[in-house]
């Protein structure tokens, strides 16, 4: 008897926990997720301040629902191809932000720091908060890191936008 597929990106929950596919990525699935990111940042990027909160509201809580069936599936609690939780996290990195590549990349590399190197609070809620809560939280937590640097960084006069 043939096992079933793991991945199957026919299914939606699964397409969204998999980052449109970008968490099959063979290397740094992690990484290479985040960029699913880029479509939602360019496209709210106009939206006003409280619509750009709302919108990274409503992708976490949707990840919350598409990790946890994704990590059902895969029988495994955040198994490296669900990516979604990068895509919530660096949209949140980035809310407010007027977008020049050196935002993009100074948000994405502060963003991959705190997602990888998960200090503090953010290694707590990795470690202790399970189902597609924990897979979010830790996440969500590192964008809001994130966002924080990235808006100090331009109050400062550090990033051009």
């Amino acid at each position: 008897m043939n096992k079933p597929a793991l991945f199957n990106l026919k299914r939606p929950h699964q397409f969204f926990g998999l980052g449109f596919g970008l968490g099959l990525a063979p290397k740094a699935p992690g990484t290479f997720g985040t960029f699913a990111a880029l479509p939602f940042i360019f496209t709210t990027m106009y939206f006003p301040l409280w619509l750009q909160i709302v919108f990274a509201v409503v992708i976490s809580i949707f990840g919350i629902w598409a990790c946890g069936k994704t990590a059902d599936d895969l029988g495994v609690h955040d198994h490296p191809a669900i990516v979604w939780d990068e895509v919530a996290g660096f949209y949140i990195t980035m809310i407010g932000a007027a977008l020049s590549w050196q935002s993009l990349l100074v948000g994405f590399l502060l963003f991959r720091f705190f997602d990888i190197a998960k200090p503090g609070p953010i290694r707590f809620l990795d470690k202790r908060v399970h189902g597609g809560v924990g897979i979010m939280a830790d996440d969500v937590l590192a964008g809001i890191f994130s966002l924080i640097c990235v808006q100090a960084l331009f109050k400062m006069g550090y990033l051009p936008f």
